[in-house]
């Protein structure tokens, strides 16, 4: 993973609202924001902010999905949590100046709107409403990492990829996911013939229909099946947060796909 200049991951567009935090803000708070933004595009395995980097600037995300990874000393890394448009990349600057504890790698390709930490904490001190959405947003984080981290101690890794699966899902158009088995194991943390390997199990399972080099096509149902019970819990848990505490009108897109056991549910 090589780093990458703010060049290099970004392209400017037109801005528009696509964010679920966004879009839940009333028009005269997020006009504290929109002469500040930019819109810009990242590609796949982009390093958005690595660990010990500033938190700068801030990036609100429209589309794709990125990964927060820990960097461990011998080399490894394993992600504790996925970002799409229903967060907020850098959040945290608003507490001041701070570094980044983990390495932010776009896994989908995407967009978001860019603001640099200063304009975002001026904005974030005027505004009861930004301040709303971002400590909803923050404690719906706090509630991913903490089930992220329980799932990878006490659950094998086939529920484990499968849930991964699922969240990418969640953050993209098709059934298609367009994800490499390196970048599984990155998510995993483990080897790459572990991948394979659990690969074969969801494929005779019939979760994954096929995986050829770059894309993983999915059955959802099948694949909710095999999931650890953590997913359907988590995004129940972070979809009623959400629901009952980002007020504002929504965008046309849930930030997140109603799952099978929520249907039913069956949690």
């Amino acid at each position: 993973m090589t780093a990458r200049s703010p060049e290099s991951i970004a392209t400017v567009h037109g801005t528009s609202i696509g964010n679920r935090l966004l879009a839940a803000l009333p028009p005269a708070d997020l006009g504290l924001l929109t002469p500040h933004f930019r819109t810009v595009s990242f590609e796949p395995d982009a390093v958005l902010v690595r660990s010990g980097d500033e938190l700068d600037p801030v990036y609100f995300p429209h589309s794709g999905a990125i990964a927060f990874m820990l960097d461990m000393p011998d080399g490894q890394t394993v992600a504790t949590t996925l970002m799409g448009r229903e967060g907020a990349l850098a959040s945290f600057s608003v507490l001041g100046p701070s570094l980044s504890s983990v390495t932010a790698v776009a896994r989908v390709a995407g967009t978001a709107s860019q603001i640099s930490a200063a304009k975002f904490r001026a904005a974030y001190a005027q505004s009861a409403a930004i301040r709303n959405v971002v400590q909803v947003h923050v404690r719906a984080l706090m509630l991913q990492l903490q089930h992220v981290a329980a799932c990878n101690a006490l659950h094998l890794v086939d529920g484990r990829m499968a849930r991964w699966l699922l969240q990418l899902h969640d953050r993209v158009p098709d059934d298609l996911l367009p994800v490499t088995q390196e970048a599984l194991a990155q998510l995993l943390g483990v080897r790459r013939t572990t991948v394979t390997l659990t690969m074969s199990k969801l494929r005779a399972a019939g979760a994954v229909p096929s995986d050829r080099r770059g894309f993983v096509e999915i059955d959802r149902a099948r694949l909710e099946s095999v999931a650890c019970g953590c997913y359907a819990l988590m995004q129940r848990k972070i979809d009623r947060m959400y629901c009952q505490e980002l007020s504002a009108p929504q965008p046309a897109l849930a930030p997140f796909r109603e799952t099978t056991a929520l249907r039913s549910g069956r949690v």
